[in-house]
Order: C-alpha cells, then structure tokens, then sequence
C-alpha cells in the first residue's frame, strides 16, 4: 500500500497543490476585467504571414484581418512565400482584389517558416510585428487588444496571443471519435492559454510563444538573432532570446485569439506532437548552461524540464510496472484503486483549469457558451493528456535517433512497422525452440 501512496503522492505534489494555488491567483487576478485605454494615435502594425501550399486558407485567414477592429490604413500585411507549389498566389490575388484597403505585398523567400519571417521582418514597417499563420483566422478583435496591451505596458517585449481550434468546424464533424478528439484537442487548447500560459507569464517565465500568433516590439527584436533556422522549435528559441538573452519581458495577451483548424485524424495529433516535443529538446540543448538540479526552486526552467521530461518517464513506466506486479500477486484491488485515484486527481486539475478559462472568456460569449457546454470532457481529458504524453515520449527517442525534420512517420506506420517487428521476433522465437 505504501508503494501505491507514494506514486498518488508525486502528481499531488508535482501538480495537483501548484495548479491549485496557481487557479486561485489567476482567478483573484483576473476576477475584475481592466479595460485598456485607447491611445489617440495608433501605431503602424505590420503582420507577417508565412505561405506554404496555403491556397485552401489563405483568403480567409486575410479576410479575418480585413474585419478586425483595426484601422485597415494602419497594417502591412507581407505574405512570405517560401516556394508554394499551389495556387497560393491566386489566393492573394483574389484578396487583394476584394480588399481593396489593405496594403499587401508578397515576397518570395527561401523554404522553410524561420527563413520566411526573417526576409520578411526586414521588410516591415510597423512599430510593432505580428506573425500569424496562413492556415487560421484572427477575433475581430485581436489586433487592437494585442497592440493596446504593447502601449499601455512599455515594459513589453513580446506577446503570444490565445490559440484555439475553430468551434464550428468541431461541432460539424462528423465522425464521432473524431468530433471526441477534437474536443479533447480544445480543452487542451484552452487550458494550456488560458490557465498555463496566463500562470507562466506572471513571472516572466513564459517558456515558449505560439508560432500561430506572436507580436514584438521591432526594436527590440531586431536585436536579436533573428529566428533560429537550425532548429523546428524557432519560437521557443525567440522566446529564449527574448527573455534569457535580452532580459526582456515576455507575456501572453489571453483576450487577442487566433483561431486554427482542429486536428483532422489520429496521425496528425501524432506528428504535431513529435515535431513539439524535438523542438523542445533541441533549443533546451542549446541553453543548458545553467541547468542544475539545484537550482529547481530558482530556475523555471529546471522545474520545467523536470515535469515535462524527468517525471514524464515513471509516469509511463508505473503503467507497465503494475501490469507486472499484477502477475506478481499484487491485490487487483488495490492496482484498480490506484488508477481510479490518479485519475480523480487530475479530473481536479481538470477542473481548476475549467473555471480560469471559463472567467478568462467572458468577453467573448460564444466561445465560452461553446466551451461551458463541453464540460463533460474534463472527464476524457486525462486519458487524451496521457496519450499526448506516449506520443511526447515516443518524440524524444525518435529525436535520438532521426534528424530534426518537420516530417516523421506517422502513428499508423509506426503500428504497422511495430507489428512486423513483433511478427518477425515471433517467428524467430518460434525457429528457437524447435
């Protein structure tokens, strides 16, 4: 029984007592709603898109800026091409024909998101440089609460702003495990902006910025070393030069939201967290200089790989681990037990999460309508946290193996090149003993 308390013990601790104290900041925090003062002059914005085979999303992903609150005559709007093979440029075209108020310009870049924005920061006009995806679209609001977070707080480097998926196209799906995936996927979504991020930046301890939507100062980024082309994980690496390099503050604008399209399969979850998971490692890898575990209470960073890595190995193995004790006359009583407490406790981390997102989106009715209605996931969320954490893991023994590349082998060809291997050690088993 002591064996089973002291694995109960490491989520309390590690989770469990750090999200319950951190919700009810963030909730005494954010209780009263600041409303921003409007400056009499606005500044010049420039956004950056990077275009890749993007012809499907393109115009919507403009005509989300061309509806924002924005003065249109005050935003660049450069699209980064970096050798679309599609009808990406038809795309433009037809949104330059269509919005005739904004200024936008296409360049043509070498291949590759981090070569993209770099030609294109050079290019940029604006007091401020926003980077949004291609394939998603912006809240009508997003750009003006972005840039009046920037000009009422001069302390501000850098900002991430709130991803999540497209609702609409949740509710239309029509697979039933894919419609369970997605919601799971927008949870997740939620509470990682909502709650995680809105945590991290209270300290400045942000540990990455949204590839899909971030802004900085022009000036200040133009002092760094521009994004990373060595490496997928380019925004964690700005967010270490932001922060660490710098000595900057970085935060996350929670009320500016940029909406992406939800997963479409299994495969996709599997490579999405992969390519995270490597990017991660590999700018860790290269600001390591002051990662000691004595420095755990001092260093966010320590605690951070500590959590996401170190713990992330005996949470997976104690599963395999009491498969066997099973067979070694361990009570399945008790085994069952365990399991139905460390789910109950991270159902209540679930639910802390719940409410700070819940507060944090009520200046935006439908979203929160939408997601107070989808309650019922904080039940599945633990099961579809502990498969991204397999697929986490899968990513860092794969990172030690296979070049950094955007693509990897997807979840089916792993089950199949598993199941060929398992069918040959069989057979080889078989040929042993005859």
């Amino acid at each position: 029984m002591g064996f089973w308390i002291t694995w109960a013990l490491i989520p309390v601790v590690v989770e469990i007592l750090p999200a319950f104290f951190a919700s009810i900041w963030l909730i005494m925090r954010h209780w009263h709603r600041v409303k921003l003062p409007v400056p009499e002059k606005l500044p010049v914005i420039s956004l950056i898109i990077p275009v890749y085979n993007s012809e499907g999303t393109l115009f919507n992903c403009i005509r989300s800026i061309n509806e924002s609150t924005y003065p249109a005559e005050l935003i660049q709007i450069i699209l980064a091409d970096n050798q679309s093979t599609d009808h990406s440029f038809d795309a433009f075209e037809r949104a330059q024909n269509e919005f005739k108020k904004l200024n936008m310009s296409v360049i043509n870049t070498e291949q590759g998101k981090a070569k993209a924005l770099n030609s294109a920061i050079y290019s940029s006009i604006g007091n401020y440089i926003i980077n949004i995806d291609s394939d998603g679209i912006l809240e009508k609001n997003a750009l003006m609460n972005m840039v009046l977070r920037f000009e009422n707080e001069p302390e501000l480097a850098a900002l991430t702003g709130t991803i999540l998926p497209q609702k609409e196209m949740i509710k239309t799906a029509r697979k039933k495990w894919l419609k369970l995936l997605q919601h799971n996927e927008y949870f997740e979504y939620a509470q990682a902006f909502l709650s995680g991020r809105v945590i991290e930046s209270r300290s400045n301890q942000l540990f990455t910025m949204s590839g899909a939507f971030s802004a900085f100062r022009k000036d200040t980024l133009l002092q760094t070393f521009l994004y990373n082309t060595g490496t997928i994980g380019e925004d964690t690496d700005m967010t270490f030069q932001m922060r660490d390099r710098l000595k900057n503050k970085v935060a996350i604008c929670s009320d500016a939201i940029f909406y992406i399209e939800p997963i479409d399969d299994l495969n996709t979850l599997y490579l999405q967290r992969q390519r995270w998971q490597t990017g991660e490692l590999e700018v860790v890898d290269q600001n390591t200089a002051d990662l000691q575990l004595k420095g755990f209470f001092k260093n966010f960073l320590v605690r951070r790989m500590m959590l996401d890595h170190t713990f992330l190995f005996p949470k997976l193995i104690w599963l395999a681990a009491s498969v066997v004790l099973l067979f070694l006359g361990y009570s399945w009583i008790i085994l069952l037990l365990s399991y139905v407490l460390i789910y109950f406790l991270y159902v209540v981390v679930s639910l802390l999460n719940y409410l700070c997102v819940v507060l944090l989106l009520r200046a935006f009715p439908a979203e929160r309508k939408f997601f107070k209605s989808s309650w019922w996931v904080i039940l599945t969320l633990p099961f579809y946290n502990f498969i991204c954490s397999w697929f986490r893991l899968i990513g860092t023994l794969n990172s030690m193996t296979r070049k950094s590349s955007w693509n990897t082998i997807n979840f089916s060809q792993e089950l199949k090149k598993l199941w060929t291997l398992f069918l040959a050690d069989l057979k080889m088993i078989k040929n042993k003993w005859r």
